[in-house]
């Protein structure tokens, strides 16, 4: 992401703790994003969101009613474009997964650096999915463990080509455009096509919905 491309990022920061908010609020601005609003509870962010269309929106999940599973899925009904960025002090896996199931795009605990967060909205801002190290094997272990498997050939299930099947699998894990690139020495410009076209096959959006559909398939092949 260029710095031009950096300043336009819209975000929005949402936490009840004034210096954890002013904080997180502080670093981005320094870092050159356009912070367009803050909120200290679920109900503050729904009612200023749709006045500050925020592209990005760093969210603690344990705030005053409605709590951030509730304020993430609300937001992506309102915009399905927008990115939730969770930065929370809880990294159990239930509570993980509620925030992914609801529409989240990253998910960090408040253990991260500063420079980890920078980064993290940054690759959110572009649609990538980002997890704190860790979390992500376990979304994708109960996704696999809650779903019947991933099924092949079935009725249902759309024709995806061997390397479209490839390209989602990293896509569960949270890779980038470029890292998936690297790994199977492609231009990035070939993996977005793969991407946009497995995203025609199965009717969907964006790459939000193509994650939750990989990891509720159970797309977590080891080697992948």
């Amino acid at each position: 992401m260029t710095d031009a491309e950096q300043v336009s990022v819209r975000v929005m920061v949402v936490d009840d703790h004034p210096m954890w908010r002013d904080a997180v609020e502080r670093d981005l601005t320094a870092a050159g994003f356009d912070v367009v609003g803050v909120a200290a509870n679920g109900s503050e962010a729904l009612a200023r969101f749709p006045a500050a269309r925020p592209q990005v929106v760093v969210l603690d999940l344990q705030i005053p009613e409605p709590n951030g599973v509730e304020v993430t899925a609300e937001i992506i009904r309102q915009d399905p474009s927008a990115r939730v960025l969770i930065l929370s002090a809880s990294g159990e896996q239930g509570d993980v997964l509620d925030a992914v199931k609801a529409g989240a795009t990253g998910y960090l605990v408040k253990s991260a650096s500063r420079d980890e967060l920078l980064d993290a909205v940054r690759r959110v801002a572009r649609g990538d999915t980002v997890f704190t190290p860790g979390l992500a094997g376990l979304v994708l272990g109960e996704f696999r463990r809650l779903s019947d498997g991933p099924t092949s050939g079935g009725p249902h299930q759309p024709a995806l080509t061997e390397r479209e099947t490839e390209v989602l699998k990293m896509v569960a894990k949270g890779m980038s455009y470029k890292q998936i690139a690297d790994r199977l020495v492609l231009s990035h410009r070939t993996v977005q096509n793969h991407v946009q076209n497995t995203l025609r096959k199965l009717q969907m959006h964006n790459r939000v919905e193509l994650t939750r559909y990989a990891i509720e398939q159970g797309l977590d092949d080891a080697d992948a």
